[in-house]
This record gives structure tokens, C-alpha cells and sequence, in this order.
């Protein structure tokens, strides 16, 4: 099923969110998926076997370096948007 989900990860106790963050966006890029990052949220379009898959993995990456809170919202109904 064709999803679009607003995905953040949110790093605790940590001088620096950049890296964490870069860190979970870049995991989603190799497992193929198209990220698009906004200030507070990055933006994906896929399958959402893709999607749970590569979040799934992503997340565990991250915790187990940082305490961590991931925020996800998704949607089967939403238009495809592009985020520029």
C-alpha cells in the first residue's frame, strides 16, 4: 500500500540533535527510500512495508547509541506532495 508518512526523531540528552538525526535519515536513504527534511520533520513517500521496515531498523540503529523518541504520522489517504 502506497503510504506518505511525517517522520521525527527526536535524540534526548544530547549536545548536538544533528547528528542522530542525520544519522536515522541517512539509514532510511540506504534502505532506498526517498527523504525529504524540513526543520522539525522529514517527509517519505513509499510502501508502507518499506516504510515500517526501514523506521523499524532506523530507530533500533539509533537507540542503541541515544535514548530516543520516534513521532510518527501515517497516512494512506494523503495526496503526494513535494517538499522543496
Amino acid at each position: 500500500m502506497k503510504v506518505q508518512a511525517e517522520i521525527s526523531i527526536y535524540p534526548l540528552r544530547v549536545k548536538s540533535l544533528s547528528e542522530p538525526v542525520e544519522a536515522f535519515c541517512e539509514i532510511l536513504r540506504e534502505r532506498g527510500l526517498e527523504v525529504k527534511t524540513t526543520a522539525m520533520s522529514s517527509f517519505v513517500s513509499c510502501e508502507s512495508n518499506d516504510l515500517f521496515g526501514a523506521c523499524r531498523e532506523a530507530f533500533e540503529q539509533i537507540a542503541e547509541k541515544y535514548d530516543a523518541v520516534l513521532n510518527m504520522k501515517v497516512s494512506n489517504s494523503c495526496p503526494v506532495r513535494t517538499h522543496d
